[in-house]
């Protein structure tokens, strides 16, 4: 198997993050440079279908794009640790997380990132705006998650989920921005501290 990647991006950084917790290190690591389009060209449009990164090509030749199919697949192909739940119970509490985390912070803070950050005009035209609804959004959002967070440590069960990988992903997308996490948040902070000091923190950058 072949991920095409993409260093900074956050969607890319999710299926790294995902790779180092489960310790996956037999997929072949092809690195893109978005910045100068090579998302655009068509070897590999007639691959992903859409310039989307990640995309994960597997043994046969099947390409897949979006950070969370991906990570379904691997952890259908590398079942532990387990990141997606083992119970249909646990299953539907980690999708309800991850879509929450997912809406209310990181698509918000990444759109805050994306219409405010210069280097990044070269992708899209930015909208100041567009900039400081989605940033406020996702402040808010921030804020259900630390309600969430009172009394325990990971966001959607007594272990880290991906729920947890796409909130921090996003979160730690908006340094960029120099984001102003609320200091009231004292719940989020001590999460978000405990994900900074995971492993696959650093090998996911």
């Amino acid at each position: 198997m072949k991920l095409y990647d993409t260093p900074g991006a956050p969607n890319p950084r999710r299926v790294r993050w995902f790779m180092a917790e489960k310790g996956i290190d037999d997929i072949e690591i092809v690195t893109l440079n978005i910045m100068k389009g090579a998302h655009k060209q068509p070897e590999y449009l007639e691959k992903a279908g859409l310039p989307l990164l990640p995309a994960l090509e597997m043994d046969d030749g099947t390409t897949i794009t979006e950070s969370i199919a991906i990570c379904r697949y691997l952890e259908s192909r590398y079942p532990q640790p387990n990141m997606f739940g083992s119970t249909p119970e646990e299953c539907a509490v980690i999708e309800m997380w991850a879509r929450r985390a997912e809406m209310l912070v990181a698509t918000p803070l990444m759109l805050g990132v994306r219409h405010t950050h210069p280097a990044l005009a070269v992708l899209e035209q930015q909208n100041p705006a567009v900039a400081e609804y989605n940033t406020q959004s996702g402040v808010q959002g921030l804020a259900v998650l630390d309600k969430r967070l009172q009394g325990r440590d990971w966001i959607a069960a007594d272990r880290l989920t991906i729920a947890d990988v796409i909130a921090f992903v996003g979160l730690d997308f908006a340094r960029l921005i120099k984001l102003q996490v609320p200091e009231t948040l004292n719940a989020l902070a001590r999460w978000a501290d405990a994900m900074r000091s995971r492993p696959a923190a650093q090998a996911a950058r």
